[in-house]
């Protein structure tokens, strides 16, 4: 799953970090800073893509999925 959102530095992807990791049904994530989108692209392991946006609105992050 691939989400375009506003986590545009390492002090950003720090305050997520224990959000996403902390999360059922993660196997993995990243955030590649480096293109304007902010790409959060996530590795899921049942969870829905509706759960992933509420998890990064939850650390205070705005977040869509592309």
């Amino acid at each position: 799953m691939k989400f375009k959102t506003n986590i545009n530095c390492s002090g950003c992807v720090a305050k997520v970090t224990p959000f996403l990791n902390s999360t059922e049904g993660i196997q993995h994530w990243e955030v590649d800073t480096n293109i304007p989108e902010k790409v959060l692209t996530v590795q899921s392991a049942g969870i829905t893509s509706e759960q992933v946006i509420a998890t990064i609105q939850k650390a205070g992050f705005k977040i869509e999925a592309l």
